[in-house]
C-alpha cells in the first residue's frame, strides 16, 4: 500500500495517509484537494480531539481555520487506529465540532 504521507500527531502516534483513501477524499470532497498541507497541520496541532462514541479506535481530529467561509471553518480529519497506528479514512470542512 503506498502512502502520500505519515505524520505524528500531537500524542506522538503515526498516522498515515494511503493513496487510495486521497482518492476517495477528493472525489467525496473536492474542496479538500488544494489542502493536503492542512490535513498534516491538523493532525499535528489540532484544535481539538474528539473520540468517536460508538468507537474508542476511532479520533476525529478538528482545526479551526479562521479565513473560511463560516459555515466550513473547521477541517475534520477522521481517523481510525488499528496495531498502533492510525490511518486517515477522510477528510472535509464543517461549519462546527459535533
Amino acid at each position: 500500500m503506498f502512502n502520500l504521507f505519515e505524520v505524528k500527531d500531537k500524542s506522538n502516534r503515526i498516522i498515515y495517509l494511503t493513496k487510495e483513501r486521497w482518492k476517495h477524499i477528493i472525489i467525496r470532497h473536492p474542496e479538500i484537494i488544494n489542502n493536503i498541507e492542512s490535513l498534516k497541520e491538523a493532525l499535528i496541532n489540532p484544535t481539538i480531539i474528539r473520540i468517536y462514541n460508538f468507537d474508542n479506535n476511532i479520533a476525529n481530529y478538528y482545526k479551526y481555520f479562521k479565513d473560511r467561509k463560516k459555515d466550513k471553518r473547521y477541517l475534520l480529519v477522521i481517523v481510525k487506529y488499528l496495531n498502533g497506528k492510525g490511518f486517515i479514512i477522510t477528510s472535509y470542512f464543517i461549519g462546527y465540532i459535533k
